[in-house]
């Protein structure tokens, strides 16, 4: 098992000319509304109408009767940057490949976040070729990496003293719930490492 685990699946087959709407609803909760690649949840990616149904290994898509197993939710950006790419057969001899965050790891594996750029690296092959291909360290998705880190940070590092010390404790308190809730909706804290000296980041 991996990182995502898949509990709801569809009551009936899931048709290719109907695959969107087939599988949607239980997309939605097998990953907490959040992309399989990058983590991000609908709300920060622009609501429901920017989450798409990616077709895992795409070379299966036009198969009358689709695999539920294969459909992810991703963000427009991740899907249209993934698109049809399949690595070929030269490539997956050497290890290429795209990471199934239901069959195993990715993050923290295959994948880590820099912890001064919040960029993501990674020295393995499959994370080499999804951070490229999902267009991971798109400016948009490290801006939000950032963001999350300095709230969760500041969260953790003095809102309990500013709650102790402050005269308006409820109002604080509700800063800091509101924080907190923000927070919780952007992409997740990915297991960090620094990168090598040297290492040159996928942009």
């Amino acid at each position: 098992m991996g990182r995502i685990k898949r509990t709801n699946l569809p009551p009936k087959a899931v048709k290719a000319r109907r695959y969107r709407a087939d599988s949607l609803p239980y997309l939605l909760k097998d990953f907490s509304k959040r992309c399989a690649y990058s983590g991000q949840h609908l709300n920060r990616a622009g609501g429901l109408k920017c989450m798409e149904v990616d077709h895992f290994d795409p070379r299966s898509k036009h198969s009358a009767i689709q695999e539920y197993s294969n459909l992810f939710l991703a963000t427009r950006h991740c899907n249209g940057r993934k698109g049809d790419n399949w690595p070929s057969s030269k490539e997956r001899h050497l290890g290429v490949r795209f990471i199934d965050p239901c069959a195993e790891f990715d993050y923290g594996k295959h994948i880590f976040e820099d912890p001064s750029s919040c960029k993501l690296w990674s020295n393995t092959p499959p994370g080499r070729y999804q951070i490229r291909m999902c267009d991971l360290n798109a400016p948009h998705l490290v801006e939000e990496r950032m963001s999350r880190r300095r709230i969760w940070t500041q969260l953790k590092a003095d809102a309990s003293i500013k709650i102790a010390r402050s005269a308006d404790f409820l109002k604080i308190k509700d800063i800091i719930k509101a924080l907190r809730s923000q927070a919780e909706e952007m992409i997740p804290l990915w297991p960090e490492k620094s990168v090598p000296s040297g290492f040159k980041f996928i942009e």
